[in-house]
């Protein structure tokens, strides 16, 4: 019995002679498809995406994405036949999304008029016994794996790099490239790529769980479009693919009188995937594809803001770091030096972007007097000199570390010593707003009269210019939104036509 027609077709012819030891160089001769292909599939992900909500929304999968997509998988079964999924030539491969019937590596994919809308919900679940096998055969993961939100060719190790490696080997020292080999990779191949499009959504035949070796599908026609623009060789004579099988239509090419086409997507013509992606609308969907993943930036930031920040209309918009405890047996707390730099040609504004840095301190002993100031570092140093303190380090991070340093008490108690830029004192939580203007400044937690063993719980908050940031960066992300989804858009929309 013949094997069942599948829709997704992989067909390739070994060319002869192969170089023995090109191979060694193809990782070089490949980056720029490497750099290429990895902006394709970013749009491959973005437009699949688009896809997945067109079939859950219409039970159709757009033509043009279809197009483009099968474009991003035929370019890198390309790549990778030529380079080390198979070596199965020497050819370098062409530039293009469209099929090239001159090139001895070809994908087909039958497109789909209607799509189950409630399969492309569960896809993902039925297709992972199959992303296992694919993980055996490619090694480190799926040949076409979800990483950092894009897909990406995979090559490395498993079972297709292994048996790549072995007939290199060969082909290095006999000249030949072992048929069995290469059947047997050309049939692994062609199981990836069909997982690869029913996960990419592209139908909704389950993919066999069959190894269909060798150069050509079973029982199968691969019918190429005639050849068009300067480069590509004709469709007909010496060195154009042409299968044969059970009800394959013959032709001139053949001999034989014309016999339609009885198979089941025969009726409606077959695009090649690439006829009306010019290299003007490629470029303008990856860049759209790039400015929407750029987008996600800082509109996951204004959101992040808008969360942290509830109340941004008003003075409580604060930033606010967790409370933390400290004592000491000396007679201060104090910060290590915060530095402040504002630009000289931001300083005018430094007032209006942003209020200050709040601090609270309340004692720990109920009822005490605290004392809470800050003054430039050098005036708290010089105040300080001789005083036993205790260092507390690292406030941005969270008041994580204290210093012990000897000495004995103040000479006068804080609020005395005429230093401070802001300070506070009395009992209960003390507050104070530090507009944190250039230089370096240290903060200072005291018993209000002087005395020994201050404790306290301190707070820093931060009053960021919470709502016109939460603004720029919600309405930023939205232009740039616009502005990619506007480049996928126009193009996809001038093909579909």
């Amino acid at each position: 019995m013949a094997a069942t027609i599948h829709p997704v077709r992989v067909d390739a012819s070994l060319d002869a002679p192969l170089s023995r030891g090109l191979w060694l160089v193809k990782w070089a001769m490949v980056i720029p498809h490497g750099i290429v292909l990895v902006f394709l599939w970013v749009a491959f992900a973005l437009l699949s995406a688009v896809a997945f909500f067109a079939i859950l929304f219409t039970g159709r999968y757009p033509r043009a994405i279809f197009d483009f997509n099968v474009g991003v998988l035929r370019w890198t079964w390309r790549v990778q036949y030529y380079a080390y999924g198979a070596l199965g030539t020497d050819r370098y491969p062409p530039f293009t999304l469209a099929e090239v019937p001159g090139y001895p590596a070809h994908l087909e994919i039958a497109y789909p008029e209607r799509l189950s809308r409630g399969l492309v919900l569960v896809k993902w679940l039925l297709g992972l016994p199959h992303y296992l096998i694919v993980a055996l055969f490619a090694g480190g993961g799926t040949w076409l794996a979800w990483r950092a939100e894009e897909f990406h060719a995979e090559t490395s190790g498993g079972l297709v790099g292994l048996l790549v490696l072995v007939a290199a080997l060969v082909l290095l020292f006999t000249g030949r490239y072992p048929r069995p080999i290469y059947d047997f990779v050309l049939g692994m191949n062609r199981w990836i790529l069909r997982v690869a499009a029913y996960g990419a959504l592209m139908t909704d035949a389950y993919p066999p769980f069959r190894l269909d070796m060798g150069e050509h599908e079973p029982g199968d026609t691969l019918t190429l479009p005639p050849s068009s623009g300067p480069g590509v060789p004709p469709s007909s004579g010496p060195g154009a693919p042409r299968l044969s099988g059970p009800g394959a239509p013959a032709g001139p090419a053949t001999g034989g009188p014309a016999v339609p086409d009885r198979r089941p997507d025969a009726a409606a013509p077959r695009k090649t995937g690439g006829a009306g992606w010019t290299a003007g609308r490629v470029v303008s969907v990856v860049a759209g594809a790039l400015l929407v993943l750029a987008s996600a930036g800082p509109l996951l930031a204004a959101a992040a803001l808008a969360w942290a920040v509830p109340d941004q209309g008003s003075a409580a918009g604060y930033l606010t770091s967790g409370a933390r405890t400290f004592t000491t047996n000396g007679y201060a707390l104090v910060s290590e030096p915060v530095e402040v730099h504002v630009g000289t040609f931001f300083q005018p504004y430094a007032a209006d972007l942003a209020g200050g840095v709040r601090l609270q301190a309340e004692a720990v002993r109920p009822g005490a007097e605290v004392f809470l100031g800050v003054a430039p570092a050098a005036e708290v140093d010089r105040y300080l000199a001789g005083v036993a303190r205790t260092t507390v380090a690292d406030v941005s991070g969270g008041w994580d570390m204290t210093i012990d340093s000897g000495g004995g008490a103040p000479a006068l108690p804080p609020a005395a010593a005429g230093i401070w830029t802001v300070q506070a004192a009395g009992a209960g939580e003390q507050t104070v707003t530090w507009p944190a203007g250039n230089g370096e400044w240290k903060i200072v937690v005291m018993n209000a009269d002087g005395s020994a063993a201050p404790g306290a719980t301190l707070r820093v908050a931060v009053d960021a210019p919470a709502a016109p940031v939460t603004a720029a960066l919600a309405a930023g992300g939205a232009v740039v939104l616009l502005a990619g989804a506007l480049l996928v858009a126009v193009p996809v929309r001038r093909v579909s036509r």
